[in-house]
């Protein structure tokens, strides 16, 4: 009845903070959901333990977790209601992928309340076939996106936001492999293959604009902070392999040298892009700058974290390797957080600030995005 109480003040909280500054949230912010879900259940029970973790701690989390998703989903119900959502949301072709967003967080979701609150897992079971119904209508959408970026010529702009397709469809098969334990392994196998054809078109869409497209080799200004969903998506369709055991022991360990290997070379261009950036704009233009598509990247650092984690390779080499990213990893992650959460929130308190002056000067001024 406490946690149920806590949720019900931070949703209200978070949900009036919405409200009465007529906030409509960025398509892609419920990635916040998915950095913190993972966090949660991956990266943080995984490394102190299901002892230390299935305490308050670890429900207190879960709550503000799923308390962030209602809020965020208000958002987008009040955007649908005041006819804000299609020029918000669908209007353009790229961005509309963000909605896999959606679906990623209500899996996540469904995961934390069947781990932490079983009493609840009717309510899991019930998020589960919604979310089903969501993402068939998310993949829809995508395959039309698809369609709109070919036809409007918009492939010298798009991103990492494309594999969020894989990334939605390979979150269902974690969502349903944990809420119901009887799956058929077709039907794993099914989505997972769908992920990664999802992966093998989106990536091949990428570098093609990276390679044919010379204005987007400025890699301070070009490359996107959603290219990082390259290593994160491979790390998810692993995971999923893994816990629906659709996958035998070496087909886990190929992808996961897969995912390492994009990691890597992701990870050495966004150090490049780092220096460039500083050269470029300085400490506060160039890095001390606010994105929700920064929380990608916490996310894809928690899901890689989360694959090594639960993978067990049988070569002593690998072994090595997965020990010592299990051991540095988490204090990276965790000040990749704290850095996100501190940028957040200065956004955030400079919109509330924006929004004070606007009806200072016209009281009548209500509309925000962020």
């Amino acid at each position: 009845m406490l946690y149920f109480s806590l949720f019900i003040v931070f949703s209200v909280c978070m949900v009036g903070f919405l409200f009465l500054n007529k906030i409509y949230i960025h398509t892609s912010t419920m990635a916040v959901v998915m950095a913190l879900g993972i966090i949660t259940q991956g990266v943080l029970l995984n490394f102190f333990g299901p002892h230390f973790f299935h305490g308050v701690f670890g429900k207190i989390l879960t709550i503000l977790d799923l308390a962030l998703w209602c809020s965020f989903s208000f958002s987008f119900l009040m955007a649908f209601f005041n006819k804000r959502f299609r020029e918000i949301h669908y209007y353009r072709p790229i961005k509309r992928f963000g909605m896999g967003t959606w679906v990623a967080g209500t899996s996540i979701c469904g995961i934390l309340i069947y781990k932490q609150f079983y009493e609840f897992v009717l309510i899991a079971k019930l998020i589960s076939y919604f979310n089903l119904g969501l993402w068939l209508i998310y993949i829809a959408l995508c395959v039309k996106a698809f369609y709109d970026i070919y036809r409007g010529k918009l492939t010298k702009n798009v991103h990492g936001i494309l594999l969020l397709t894989t990334v939605s469809t390979q979150s269902i098969v974690l969502l349903i492999s944990t809420v119901f334990k009887h799956i058929p392994i077709k039907m794993d196998i099914l989505f997972i293959s769908l992920g990664v054809s999802f992966y093998i078109l989106s990536t091949f869409l990428i570098i093609r604009r990276y390679c044919t497209n010379a204005d987007s080799r400025l890699i301070e200004t070009e490359w996107n902070n959603t290219n990082c969903i390259l290593h994160g998506a491979l790390s998810i369709t692993g995971l999923a392999s893994l816990v629906s055991h659709a996958a035998s022991k070496h087909g886990v360990m190929v992808i996961w040298i897969c995912a390492a290997i994009v990691f890597l070379t992701v990870e050495l261009i966004e150090i490049y892009r780092l220096v460039k950036r500083l050269k470029s704009y300085g400490l506060k233009k160039g890095i001390l700058i606010y994105d929700v598509s920064q929380w990608s990247r916490v996310f894809t650092f928690g899901m890689f974290y989360t694959f090594t984690y639960l993978s067990n390779p049988n070569f002593l080499y690998f072994a090595r390797i997965r020990k010592m990213i299990i051991m540095s990893g988490i204090w990276t992650i965790l000040l990749l957080v704290l850095i996100e959460f501190f940028l957040c929130s200065s956004h955030i308190i400079q919109i509330y600030r924006n929004q004070a002056n606007k009806h200072q000067v016209n009281p009548t001024s209500v509309n925000s995005s962020v």
